[in-house]
């Protein structure tokens, strides 16, 4: 082969992993959407093996049970931690979250969970709201590459290439349009996590990661094992009221 039809092929290649690349964060977000429209799940519950790790190394293993649900008001994820009538837990909205301690609300701040707008918010409703709600966490929606990640071709948002592990960032596979990665800085001046979501199962006509691992620096903080999850199941609106986290009848029961 002459030194002209190697760099033709080359050429070639780029450019086909141009076309399947898509230009913007928005596109991927508007793939994401497309490929489910219509079929995802609007509620979800499951149970959570969560480990942590104290300050000595040593692991803790606590129970969750935890309730999301989208609504026209949004995505609203309810996590008790441990028995649900001992009414500890956390509420989460993408832009904010509610702290609750013996059944009472101990705290509110406006510091929301990015997985809701990429787990459950962009397969349901519009990639606008889903923008949205990802705008405070800085993604730089201009900036994607193609990579590979556990073997699969993977669209990386927010960053030009491999070499920047620090801008925040969310990890699609281009095959499922699934979110499989994110580097994100949770804490201010601090490194960035580093989230993997593993172990996807069918759940009715969408998926959910059965495993979440969330490191930094190099060191797994928290570990998510879910089990016993069930889709489009009727939930009481209740359940996401703080005034009602003890009183109304849990999902669990």
């Amino acid at each position: 082969m002459t030194f002209r039809s190697t760099f033709a092929l080359l050429v070639f290649a780029a450019s086909a992993l141009s076309a399947q690349t898509p230009k913007s964060g928005r596109d991927v977000l508007e793939a994401m959407r497309a490929a489910y429209s219509g079929k995802w799940y609007h509620t979800l519950t499951f149970t959570q093996k969560t480990t942590t790790k104290a300050a000595d190394g040593t692991p803790r293993v606590a129970t969750w049970y935890e309730a999301l649900a989208h609504t026209a008001a949004g995505t609203q994820l309810r996590i008790d931690v441990g028995e649900p009538s001992a009414g500890n837990g956390m509420m989460y909205t993408p832009d904010s979250v509610v702290r609750m301690r013996g059944g009472q609300v101990a705290g509110r701040t406006a510091d929301g969970n990015v997985f809701l707008p990429l787990i459950e918010g962009v397969y349901v409703q519009s990639v606008e709201k889903t923008i949205k709600e990802l705008a405070p966490h800085k993604i730089d929606m201009s900036k994607v590459y193609q990579a590979k990640w556990a073997g699969h071709p993977t669209w990386v948002v927010g960053s030009a290439s491999a070499a920047d592990t620090t801008s925040p960032q969310f990890w699609v596979d281009a095959d499922t349009k699934l979110l499989t990665r994110m580097l994100l800085p949770l804490q201010e001046n601090a490194p960035p996590y580093d989230i993997q979501l593993s172990g996807y199962v069918k759940a009715g006509g969408g998926w959910l990661a059965t495993k979440v691992v969330m490191s930094q620096g190099g060191v797994a903080k928290q570990t998510e094992e879910y089990s016993d999850w069930k889709v489009d199941v009727d939930l009481d609106p209740g359940l996401f009221d703080p005034a009602k986290w003890t009183t109304v009848k849990h999902w669990k029961k």
